[in-house]
């Protein structure tokens, strides 16, 4: 599906309005990376607890689920996990645990775990793809609370096997809050539920994601051949800083909860609560599920959940300029932006962006509308200047970064420096320079 865009894109620009100076920011972070020896170590470390589990022993057919998008090392912990279980003399397999992603087809599926460098020559193990499921069950008794008879879906080629390990990050959702977000539970209840199992927990809206979802999670993980996980946790530049095994009756309970607490600590964030104008140079599902974090912009645009939930600036206007190509014109969530370019609107892939709004649920149809597009990023700037509600252009509030995961490097306007520059967690540059949206945000 492609989008004609017979419009005159010229009726916002203001060409009389200045592009600004900016300065060069540098935010302080301390958190350290794995190396990749100590990403090794900590792999084979979780495999002996999850080794303990009767259901690994040899001869035993593993699928190892994955599928989130920009996992920092997911190829090198994956290679050395295949490479602990053949070593046990098993016969590990890759499986998509993505839920309706990549056009909730099969081979979709398959491509992206391909786009990863999840190859079977990179990590030695084939790739085994289906969206059938078989309904497992229903939530009953206690345990289901509001949710009683709902189904419990599960990968029908995961249920065959002997064991389902997850590999997953641990990190705040873009659609919701709750003591159990993004990670090993979710994978098990979305992902490894796939279309079916994802429609029916999104169907609920955020308190499916917060209440139901972790609800499915121990329910597979209690009467499946679920034996746990491998955990990720990311550091503020996307690095892999911590890496923690999750055994079956540590999903979607306290363990990995705690581990939320500790992602949550070192996430990227910016430094500023009150930003008019910030430009976002690209956006992508491989940056972000909602294509920028929600966490970051401060911005959700869920009908059930106050936008200070994300824990973000106070942000007036949002420009974003551009698509990643690991998205594959999946532009989900676009409408969290509020003006964009020509350049971006000519790569999104409609119907996978509204295959993966459908799904989602509750604020689908707030973040698939369409954000004001104009000719050029500059245009972008210009016209968020003219209309954020700053008098003169000297008092917008602007900031620029790469995208929501990194955002190590910012520009700003003269207005923010003052505040910069007594922030002891921030550098500020020297000189300042024309801001150009044809470079990167330059390092200082």
């Amino acid at each position: 599906m492609n989008l004609q865009l017979n419009i005159p894109l010229d009726l916002f620009t203001y060409p009389d309005v200045p592009l600004p100076d900016v300065w060069t920011v540098e935010q302080k972070f301390d958190t350290p990376a794995l190396s990749l020896e100590e990403i090794e170590d900590s792999v084979r470390a979780a495999m002996v607890l999850l080794a303990q589990d009767a259901r690994l022993k040899p001869g035993a057919k593993v699928a190892v689920g994955s599928g989130s998008r920009g996992v920092d090392n997911i190829v090198p912990v994956i290679r050395t996990m295949i490479a602990e279980l053949k070593a046990r003399g098993m016969e590990p397999f890759l499986i998509p645990a993505m839920g309706s992603h990549g056009g909730a087809t099969a081979e979709g599926q398959r491509s992206l775990l391909l786009d990863y460098g999840l190859t079977p020559e990179a990590v030695d193990a084939e790739i085994k793809a289906t969206m059938e499921v078989d309904a497992l069950g229903t939530l009953e008794g206690e345990e289901a609370g509001p949710f009683a008879g709902h189904t419990v879906f599960f990968d029908r080629i995961a249920n065959a096997a002997d064991a389902v390990i997850l590999v997953n990050r641990i990190k705040a959702h873009t659609d919701f809050s709750g003591p159990l977000e993004s990670g090993i539970g979710k994978m098990c209840a979305i992902g490894l539920g796939k279309r079916h199992g994802a429609e029916g927990i999104h169907r609920h809206g955020a308190a499916g994601l917060r209440e139901l979802m972790p609800r499915v999670a121990r329910y597979l993980a209690e009467h499946t051949n679920v034996v746990g996980g491998i955990a990720l946790i990311e550091n503020e530049l996307g690095q892999t800083a911590e890496i923690h095994g999750l055994a079956a009756t540590q999903i979607a309970r306290e363990p990995e909860q705690e581990l939320l607490k500790r992602a949550r600590a070192i996430a990227p964030r910016l430094p500023f609560a009150e930003i008019d104008v910030l430009v976002v140079d690209e956006m992508g599902k491989n940056i972000s599920g909602a294509g920028m974090d929600t966490h970051v912009i401060g911005r959700g645009t869920m009908p059930s959940i106050p936008e200070a939930t994300w824990g973000g600036p106070n942000v007036r206007l949002i420009a974003v300029l551009d698509l990643t190509a690991p998205s594959h014109g999946n532009a989900t969530a676009l409408g969290l932006a509020d003006l964009t370019t020509r350049r971006l609107m000519e790569k999104v892939d409609f119907e996978a962006m509204f295959i993966n709004m459908r799904t989602s649920g509750e604020g689908g149809i707030l973040r698939a509308r369409l954000p004001l597009i104009m000719s050029t990023g500059d245009d972008c700037v210009r016209t968020a200047f003219a209309t954020c509600g700053r008098a003169e252009p000297s008092q917008v509030r602007f900031a620029r970064i790469r995208n929501t995961a990194d955002t190590q490097y910012l520009e700003i306007s003269s207005a923010l420096l003052e505040e910069a520059r007594a922030n002891p967690l921030l550098t500020v540059s020297s000189q300042s320079h024309p801001l150009d949206l044809c470079q990167s945000v330059r390092p200082i």
